[in-house]
């Protein structure tokens, strides 16, 4: 199909849950957009949307969506583990792709559609919204302005109370958000190497460190995740040699810019303080114009139309991918109590079950796994009576 010749473009959403409503409303807010289809499985999903959008066709059949040759795109808001074969079937039909982060589960899923999309000259777009967030595309200007002088570490949060998902670890579900923007800043990590244990849900984390290296930058950054956090809290620290930059995606001021810092002075060294001298300087917040990252999808409007690259495209996802794929093989190395070991060391059949059918499995594990060691302890105790 390629690039677009005509407008308004007609989109169809597959997915109305928790994020697809979102979806369709910054769609909805684009100029020369049309929504044409909603499908959802849910019949009462598409009931709620249907008084809303009166005019949108509905349908529970995502096979009326490929088949339909007036749509151009198709936007996926569908649980992860289908993203890869509803995005495949639309790109086979001939049609744009803007699907939820992550595009796939696993990077050689990742690699098919990125190279399905390039033999077909169709756009792939993953939703990594922070990408068009003026903040983020801020720092990035002041990262190659040099501002902060050399970069020793990044530190990023993203914790809140919930939503548990059946369907994703917290790795899966909120790292994309930071791996792409630590991508758009530094570009690809050099290595990844994680912690994480399942609090609540056996086999299901909800808490996760991720510690990052970037070889040529000379820095690393440590990724912080939790399901279990009083409160929301999505916090980007980056310190440099001249100044430190703050980043606060909930505040008022989402970006403040410190020129603060330490001067090692080593004729110094050996006094009480080491040598050492701190600046405490300034604190500057830049204005930023205020705009919804959600408008991410008009860049791929622009892009399907004139044949142009959307910023968050396939390549950076895939790189993502693999960034979150090393996570998610090394959590438990040196792991506390309930630290989670590595998921290939688990039961083939218990690896390939259903995340609610897993669950089960692992807490049935479990349970043998406790009935034998409380055997193991009763045996030395029945060897003395008989003794």
């Amino acid at each position: 199909m390629g690039a677009l010749s005509s407008l308004p473009v007609r989109l169809a959403l597959v997915g109305l849950g928790y994020w697809g409503p979102n979806l369709l409303r910054a769609a909805m807010d684009l100029e020369d957009v049309e929504i044409s289809i909603l499908c959802d499985a849910s019949a009462d999903a598409l009931a709620r949307q249907a008084r809303r959008h009166p005019w949108a066709r509905l349908t529970q059949n995502v096979e009326e969506v490929l088949h339909d040759d007036s749509i151009d795109g198709v936007i996926v808001a569908t649980p992860v583990q289908t993203h890869y074969e509803i995005a495949r079937a639309a790109l086979s039909a001939g049609k744009h792709v803007f699907v939820e982060k992550p595009v796939a589960t696993t990077s050689a899923d990742c690699r098919d559609l990125i190279s399905l999309a390039l033999e077909c000259g169709l756009i792939l777009m993953p939703g990594h919204v922070f990408l068009y967030s003026p903040p983020v595309v801020a720092i990035k200007q002041i990262l190659e302005e040099g501002t902060l002088g050399e970069i020793y570490f990044v530190t990023s949060t993203r914790v809140n109370l919930g939503i548990h998902r059946s369907d994703s670890s917290v790795i899966q579900d909120l790292a994309p958000h930071d791996f792409s923007i630590l991508h758009y800043w530094f570009g690809v990590p050099s290595f990844a190497r994680a912690i994480a244990r399942d609090s609540i849900v056996p086999g299901l984390w909800d808490v996760a460190f991720i510690d990052l290296g970037y070889a040529d930058a000379g820095m690393i950054a440590r990724v912080e995740l939790s399901w279990l956090a009083p409160t929301k809290l999505r916090r980007t620290v980056i310190a440099g040699s001249k100044a430190m930059v703050v980043y606060d995606d909930t505040a008022t001021e989402q970006v403040r810019i410190f020129d603060r810092g330490a001067i090692f002075e080593p004729h110094d060294f050996g006094t009480h303080r080491a040598g050492m001298a701190y600046r405490l300087g300034d604190v500057v917040s830049p204005h930023i114009d205020a705009a919804e990252p959600l408008r991410g999808l008009d860049p791929q409007r622009r892009a399907s139309t004139l044949g142009h690259v959307p910023r968050a495209q396939h390549r950076p996802d895939r790189r993502s991918l693999r960034a979150l794929a090393r996570p998610q093989r090394c959590p438990g190395a040196g792991g506390g109590a309930r630290g989670r070991t590595p998921s290939r060391s688990r039961p083939p059949l218990e690896r390939a079950l259903p995340a609610d059918r897993r669950i089960a499995a692992v807490r049935r594990r479990r349970r043998r796994q406790g009935r034998r060691q409380r055997r193991r302890k009763r045996r030395p105790r029945q060897r003395a009576m008989t003794r």
